[in-house]
C-alpha cells in the first residue's frame, strides 16, 4: 500500500465533519455562554439538519443542468467556505441579537449554517470522489472522518471546557445572617478561549483542502496497491443517482466479479441500518446529550462529549483491521448500541434526577454508554460503507443521501419535544434535590 495516499486520503475525511464535530464537543462551554442554554443541542440539531439543503440542491442542478457543475468544483468550494465560517466562528460566535423580544445567538447559528451546509453536503461528494481510489483507501478515509471528531475532542480536553464547582453561599461572601444555605455553579475558566478553538478548527479544513488539491494531481497511471486508480470514476453526483442498477453491474464486472451481491431484502436491510444508525447518532441522541450528562455534573457533560469522538476513529481503525461484513453480526451490533442509546435517552428522561446522579458510579456509567454507542454504530457506518463502496458509485451516493435523510427525521422529532413540549427538565447540580 502506498504510505502517502493513505495520509493523503486520512487527511482528506478530516474535513469532512470537523466543523459539526467540533461544535458538539464545545458545547459544554458554550451553554453556559449562550442564551438558548440547555435548548443549544437541539437548536444546533435541527440547523445542521436544515443545511441538508445543500445537498439537494447540488444534485438538483445536475439534475436540471448535467454537466455544469463538477464534483471537484463542489467539493473545492466546500473545503474553502468550510475555513471561512471556522475563521468567521472564532470572532462571531457569542455575538448575540434581539428576535421576538428575546435574546438569540444570530451570528453563531447563521455561520453555523454555512458550516452544516459544507458537512452535509460532503456525504454526497467527499465519499464518492473516493471511488477513484482503490477499496482500502476507503477505510483510510474514515479513519480520516473519524479524526475529524477525534481532533476537536482532544483540543476540547485540553482546554477544559464546561468545568465546574459548587460554591456555597458563605464562599461567594453573600450570605446574610439568618438566611438559609444556598449552593451556586462556578464555571472555571477554560485554558484558551472558544475563539482560539475555532482557529484550531479552520486549521483542520485547510489541511484538508490541501489534502485534496494533492489527490487530484495524482497521476491517473499512478500505482496505488496492486490496483490502478479506479478508471470508472464518475465526476457528479447526479450521474450516481440517473443510474444505480446500471452503476452496480458495471461495477461488479470491472472488479471481475468483486462486488457483493445481495438481494432487495439485503440492500434494504443495509440501508435501513445506515437511515438509523444516523437519524440515532446526529439527530436523536445528540438533541437530548445535556440532559442525559448534565445532572451528572458538567465533568461528566464534558467527557462524555469529548472522549465519545475518540471511540469514532478508534471504531474506525477496528473496521480496518478486523472488518465483518456478516449482516447478521452488524444487526446485533445495531441492537446493542440502541440499548446503550436507549439507556442515555432514558437518562435524558429522568432529567433533572436521573438512575445514581451523585455517585461516581452514576458519572462512569453515563460516560461508558455514550462511548460504546458512538463507537459501535461508527463501525456500523464504516462497514455498510465499505458493502456499499464495492457495488458502486452510485450506491455510496444513495448511502450518503440516506444518511442525510435519517438525521433529518431523526433532529426534527427531537425538536418539538424538547423545545415545544419540554419534555425533557434541566436542572441545576448545585442547587436539584432529588429523592435517595
Amino acid at each position: 500500500m502506498a504510505l502517502p495516499v493513505h495520509l493523503l486520503a486520512c487527511a482528506f475525511g478530516l474535513g469532512s465533519w470537523v466543523a459539526v464535530n467540533g461544535l458538539w464537543v464545545e458545547l459544554p462551554l458554550m451553554v453556559t455562554s449562550l442564551p438558548e442554554g440547555w435548548e443549544l443541542p437541539s437548536y444546533l440539531s435541527v440547523l445542521i439538519q436544515l443545511a441538508n439543503l445543500g445537498p439537494l440542491a447540488v444534485t438538483l442542478v445536475h439534475k436540471l443542468r448535467p454537466g455544469l457543475l463538477k464534483e471537484r468544483l463542489v467539493i473545492y468550494s466546500l473545503l474553502c467556505v468550510g475555513v471561512l465560517a471556522c475563521v468567521l466562528l472564532a470572532f462571531l460566535w457569542d455575538r448575540t441579537a434581539a428576535v421576538a423580544g428575546a435574546p438569540h445567538s444570530v451570528a453563531f447559528f447563521s455561520i453555523t449554517f454555512f458550516l452544516s451546509l459544507v458537512d452535509c453536503t460532503s456525504s454526497v461528494t467527499f465519499l464518492p470522489f473516493m471511488t477513484q481510489l482503490p477499496a482500502t483507501y476507503v477505510t483510510t478515509y474514515f479513519i480520516g472522518e473519524g479524526l475529524s471528531g477525534f481532533v476537536p475532542g482532544a483540543v476540547a480536553l485540553v482546554q477544559g471546557v464546561g468545568i465546574s464547582r459548587c460554591l456555597n453561599s458563605s464562599q461567594g461572601g453573600n450570605r446574610t445572617e439568618g438566611s438559609p444555605w444556598a449552593s451556586r455553579t462556578e464555571y472555571l475558566p477554560p485554558r484558551f478561549s472558544t475563539g482560539v478553538f475555532f482557529v484550531t478548527l479552520a486549521a483542520m479544513m485547510c489541511v484538508s483542502l490541501a489534502a485534496f488539491v494533492a489527490l487530484n494531481r495524482l497521476p491517473r497511471t499512478y500505482e496505488l496497491s496492486t490496483e490502478a486508480l479506479a478508471p470508472h470514476a464518475v465526476a457528479s453526483v447526479a450521474s450516481g443517482l440517473e443510474d444505480a442498477a446500471a452503476g452496480a453491474h458495471a461495477d461488479a464486472m470491472k472488479q471481475g466479479g468483486g462486488a457483493s451481491e445481495h438481494s432487495r431484502f439485503q440492500l434494504g436491510l443495509i440501508y435501513f441500518l445506515v437511515l438509523w444508525v444516523n437519524a440515532a447518532t446526529n439527530g436523536l441522541l445528540p438533541s437530548v446529550q445535556t440532559y442525559s450528562c448534565m445532572p451528572y455534573g458538567n465533568l461528566a457533560y464534558h467527557l462524555s462529549a469529548a472522549l465519545a469522538s475518540v471511540a469514532n476513529p478508534v471504531a474506525c481503525t477496528v473496521a480496518m483491521f478486523l472488518p465483518n461484513r456478516s449482516l447478521l453480526f452488524l444487526g446485533a451490533l445495531t441492537l446493542l448500541g440502541t440499548g446503550f442509546g436507549s439507556y442515555n435517552m432514558a437518562m435524558a428522561a429522568m432529567s433533572p434526577c436521573p438512575l445514581l446522579q451523585g455517585s461516581v458510579f452514576g458519572e462512569i456509567i453515563i460516560v461508558l454508554s455514550w462511548l460504546l454507542f458512538t463507537g459501535l454504530l461508527t463501525y456500523i457506518k464504516v462497514m455498510v460503507g465499505v458493502i456499499l463502496r464495492d457495488r458502486s458509485h452510485s450506491a455510496l451516493v444513495w448511502c450518503g443521501a440516506t444518511a442525510q435523510v435519517g438525521s433529518l427525521v431523526g433532529s426534527i422529532t427531537m425538536f418539538p419535544l424538547v423545545n415545544v413540549f419540554q419534555l425533557f427538565k434541566s436542572g441545576d447540580i448545585c442547587n436539584t434535590e432529588c429523592p435517595l
